[in-house]
């Protein structure tokens, strides 16, 4: 198991944090698509940091024609020297109609043929093949030699697909090259309904799911000092309830009997309220969500929670602690055969 850290770097200070990164002992580093571009921090990471492996963890696919994003990682696969990950999402409903302006619907059967679309790209350039990809959604059948990167020596970039319902979930089963489990994650939500969901997929496209790859956000709060702790602890209890106000993050809330929570949270986040939100969250809810304690159990109850089911591991951390914390924990990772 692979162990990433997140990649919350500008453009500015790209460089320093992957080195800090790489030297406190991750294996690779994911970008997040918020208030900036996930891919060109990547490429000056990459530069800087040439040992990691690089991800987008997500990059938000449907504003983004297939063959842009089929460009944007061709480009990054071959600066890295074949250590990127083209990861991509959906993102909800109310971002892509409302803050990109373009339709949603139906998510599950669009991404399918976006991955389709991404891979016929691929093929093309890395094996010569006919770019003729024809869907209901996408449509791509010219590609000339000015146009062509030609292949690359490390093959083509595996794509990894966000998701959390069943029909995207069976989506990333059959036509992408890994899952990406989103962070507002439970046991039982993962072990009752989104790896059965992904087997299904599997099934549908023939496949046995060896080579695949399942990343696995795991959320942590720990701290070396009560201070520490409890700074962690308030701030991830925030993420939770605002990650529990959103209708299409329901399903782990109910799968641990937390659904009663959600119509409450969604009516303060309308009204800005989200210290009230943040105080919502109970101590049972955290630990359902998060692995919690002091930074010398957090490696254990990171195994013993996700080892048998992930091949990479992204830890969830979105607060600042000493880089040594980290290192131990990584360190202590490593050491029982996490990496």
């Amino acid at each position: 198991m692979q162990i990433d850290g997140p990649f919350y770097a500008q453009l500015g200070d790209a460089a320093r944090e992957a080195a800090q990164l790489r030297d406190i002992g991750y294996d690779g580093i994911y970008t997040l698509e918020g208030a900036g571009d996930p891919f060109l921090p990547l490429a000056i990471a990459s530069e800087h940091a040439p040992e990691l492996k690089i991800a987008t963890g997500i990059a938000v696919a449907f504003p983004r024609n297939p063959s842009h994003i089929a460009y944007q990682a061709w480009d990054l696969q071959r600066f890295s020297q074949g250590r990127f990950m083209l990861g991509i999402g959906s993102q909800v409903r109310a971002h892509i109609e409302k803050r990109f302006g373009i339709d949603f619907d139906p998510p599950a059967s669009r991404m399918r043929e976006y991955i389709e679309a991404v891979k016929a790209f691929f093929d093309c350039w890395q094996n010569g093949e006919r770019l003729d990809y024809r869907g209901k959604y996408y449509r791509h059948t010219l590609m000339t030699p000015m146009f062509n990167p030609g292949p690359l020596e490390w093959g083509a970039p595996p794509i990894l697909l966000g998701a959390m319902g069943p029909g995207m979930t069976a989506v990333a089963g059959e036509v992408a090259d890994g899952l990406i489990v989103h962070p507002f994650n439970t046991m039982p939500f993962l072990l009752e309904q989104q790896l059965p969901a992904l087997q299904r997929g599997w099934e549908k496209a023939g496949r046995t799911g060896d080579g695949y790859i399942t990343q696995v956000a795991g959320i942590v709060v720990t701290g070396s000092t009560e201070e520490e702790y409890e700074a962690a602890r308030r701030t991830v209890c925030g993420l939770l309830a605002f990650y529990g106000s959103t209708p299409a993050y329901l399903a782990p809330m109910a799968a641990i009997g937390y659904e009663a929570l959600h119509p409450e949270l969604n009516t303060l986040s309308k009204q800005g309220r989200w210290d009230e939100m943040t105080d919502l969250i109970d101590d049972d809810m955290l630990k359902a969500f998060a692995v919690c304690g002091e930074p010398a159990s957090i490696a254990g109850q990171l195994q013993d929670k996700y080892a048998e089911f992930t091949t990479r591991l992204s830890i969830y951390a979105p607060y600042a602690l000493p880089p040594e914390t980290w290192k131990g924990i990584l360190t202590e990772l490593k050491a029982g055969g996490a990496a």
